[in-house]
């Protein structure tokens, strides 16, 4: 049987070498740089579907309103530096607004009241005369005057805030009437 043993076993190795061999799938060789035609269930059965008018609709509202959305925030940037870069002067030891600053004002309340989402800080300026503390009273007076003007044109106090440099920030440098005169000013911040 010791004999016998060794035997039977080699034979059960060689049946079950066989029987696996069958089930083995040749594969054919492959060639590469050769364009090989794929098979025919890799195939689509039908070509993509076009998008429907409808889809090409939407595809198009989608972008127009991002296009939108960039053109309004071009727009917006824009008018926000037009807003902070128009000045307000004022004469001689005065807070008093001409009629030019009026007006301009009034332009202003009206795109702050479009705006009802931004915030405003006035800057009140004076030109070099007069000593640090009666410059710093004027140019709060200057911007007081500008706030209580915009809050008659119906823009809430809450969102205007005034502060005061006096001759601490000169526009232009010079002891002329001239650069007094572009001294004299209140100036606008958006936040």
């Amino acid at each position: 049987m010791r004999r016998k043993w060794p035997l039977l076993m080699a034979s059960i190795l060689l049946l079950l070498t066989v029987s696996c061999a069958r089930d083995v799938k040749k594969e054919e060789p492959t060639t590469f740089g050769k364009y090989q035609e794929p098979s025919p269930v890799a195939r689509p059965s039908r070509p993509p579907a076009q998008p429907t008018p409808e889809d090409q609709q939407r595809r198009a509202i989608e972008e127009g309103q991002l296009q939108g959305r960039r053109t309004d925030r071009a727009a917006l940037q824009a008018a926000r530096e037009n807003f902070m870069q128009q000045k307000i002067y004022f004469p001689y030891d005065s807070a008093q607004l001409t009629q030019e600053a009026q007006q301009i004002l009034r332009d202003k309340a009206s795109w702050l009241r479009q705006n009802s989402d931004i915030y405003l800080v006035i800057e009140g300026h004076c030109d070099e005369r007069g000593t640090t503390e009666y410059n710093l009273s004027l140019g709060d007076r200057r911007a007081e005057s500008v706030k209580v003007f915009l809050v008659n044109l119906g823009i809430p106090a809450s969102r205007m805030t005034t502060i005061s440099f006096g001759e601490e920030r000169p526009a232009v440098p010079g002891n002329n009437d001239n650069a007094w005169a572009l001294n004299r000013r209140a100036e606008f911040i958006l936040e």
